[in-house]
This record gives structure tokens, C-alpha cells and sequence, in this order.
């Protein structure tokens, strides 16, 4: 009898200690960041790729193309952002800070724009739908995974005349941009690719004379993952004037912001 109440004491501590484990991880998940992040981009995302056999972002392409009207990227939007903050999350720019980017890019009213990391396209339609006829938009996007599915989205957004997608990384396709896809000046810039590669794509936009004086650059979180290194560079540049636009991070309550940087031209020294 002895034995039977230890074993079952056993048991029993087991399974409070257990319960106790759950507790504490859940607590975790709902107030830490990165514990977060790490729940839904490792843990939630890999189990539901494995039990439907298909990629987060060929799930938010499915989204889309069942439930967005053709040829409105508004709808289009929408099914995204309903997608994201209640199904599964994605690092698309979202809602809240999209208020942010059509506000700069409406007082840019840019005729050629660059955005470093297309996705799956939410920002590229974003962008595209408020551009004045005749005006372009390149998005580059190193992942050829993310390619087409973007491709699809812009395509069901209707503004797939104004989108090129450039399949490749920044550091190659930036010295590109004037010969082969014949940009003179980049009106409009926005950054939410790579947060190490802020800074140095960056440099080089300015090395290879693609901004003019008065060329925006808007860099989305600045905040969560952060961009130190950006930050520091265009702050304490004086070719930039720069302001900050708190926010918070895509479909959460976890703060961030955006940086607008204005370039002044290389004399401004």
C-alpha cells in the first residue's frame, strides 16, 4: 500500500508539475517577443506546413484567391490582414503601419519606387494602388519561393502593370537598376527586407547615384527586429533628415515604428 501511495504521489506531482510547465509557457508566449515569434514562426508554423503539407505563404495566396474580389487590391488587403491577425501571422508591413506607408507615399507621389523585399506581395499592392498612372514600381525578392506566389497576388490585385518583380538579392540587383532596368533616380524607397541590409543598401543606392535630392526612404521595423545599424548611419548623416513614426508590430500590440529618411543631396555635409 506503501508503495501504490508513493507511485501515485508520483504521479500526481507529475501532473501538476506538468500542468504548472503549460502555465508558465503560455504566460511566456503571450508577454515575451521573442518567445512569440518563436511559437509562430517555428513551432505553430512548421506543424500546420506538415499537417496540410503547404507553406504559410501558399495559404495566404489561397486566402486571397477564394475570397478577394479580382482586379481590387482594397479586397485584396483586407483578406490578408483579416488572415494574418486572426489565422496565422506574417511579416507583412499590415495594417496599422500601412496607414503609415500610403500616407509617405501619397505626399511622395513617387513616379518610380524601390521596395527590398516583396514576400508574398502585401505591400507591393499597397503601394501600387496609389500610384499615379505611368509610374512604377520595382520590388526585389532574393527568396524564389515567395516569387510566384506574390506574382499571383499583385495579379489578382489588379496592378500587376505597375509591379516588377526582380528574382536576386539587393547587393546585386541595386547596381543594376540604371543600365539594365533603366532607373535614372529612385523617387521612393521602402526598406523591409534583411534588417542588416538596411545600412549597407543604403550605401550603395547612394554609390550607384540612384537618389536624387529629394528621394524618400521609408524603413519598416525599426523597432522589433530593430535596424541598429540604419538607424545610427542615416541619424548621424547630415545628407538625411530623418523622423520616426511609432507604431506597433504587425497584427500585435508590441511596439515598433518606422523611419522616414529624406535625402538632401551629397553636398549636404
Amino acid at each position: 500500500m506503501m508503495i501504490e501511495n508513493y507511485i501515485v504521489t508520483i504521479l500526481v506531482s507529475l501532473g501538476v508539475g506538468s500542468i504548472l510547465v503549460l502555465v508558465a509557457l503560455v504566460k511566456l508566449v503571450r508577454t515575451n517577443i521573442h518567445a512569440t515569434m518563436f511559437w509562430n514562426e517555428i513551432v505553430l508554423e512548421n506543424i500546420t506546413n506538415f499537417v496540410m503539407d503547404q507553406s504559410k505563404e501558399q495559404r495566404i495566396l489561397n486566402t486571397v484567391s477564394y475570397n478577394a474580389v479580382k482586379g481590387n487590391p482594397e479586397s485584396v488587403l483586407e483578406c490578408i490582414d483579416k488572415y494574418c491577425s486572426k489565422s496565422e501571422w506574417a511579416m507583412n508591413v499590415g495594417d496599422e503601419k500601412g496607414l503609415i506607408l500610403d500616407k509617405i507615399v501619397q505626399e511622395t507621389d513617387p513616379s518610380v519606387v524601390l521596395e527590398l523585399g516583396t514576400y508574398c506581395g502585401y505591400s507591393a499592392v499597397r503601394i501600387a494602388r496609389l500610384l499615379k498612372p505611368k509610374a512604377r514600381l520595382l520590388t526585389i525578392e532574393f527568396n524564389p519561393e515567395f516569387v510566384p506566389i506574390a506574382k499571383e497576388i499583385i495579379e489578382i490585385a489588379g496592378v500587376n502593370d505597375k509591379v516588377t518583380i526582380l528574382e536576386g538579392h539587393s547587393e546585386d540587383i541595386i547596381p543594376q537598376l540604371k543600365k539594365k532596368y533603366e532607373v535614372e533616380k529612385l523617387d521612393f524607397v521602402f526598406l523591409d527586407h534583411w534588417k542588416e541590409r538596411y545600412a549597407p543598401d543604403t550605401i550603395l543606392l547612394e554609390e550607384c547615384g540612384l537618389l536624387r535630392k529629394g528621394s524618400v526612404l521609408l524603413a519598416d521595423n525599426i523597432i522589433y527586429p530593430g535596424a541598429p545599424e540604419f538607424i545610427k548611419y542615416i541619424r548621424n548623416n547630415k545628407r538625411f533628415e530623418c523622423t520616426n513614426y511609432p507604431s506597433h508590430l504587425e497584427y500585435m500590440k508590441v511596439d515598433d515604428s518606422m523611419e522616414k529618411a529624406v535625402y538632401l543631396g551629397p553636398d549636404s555635409e
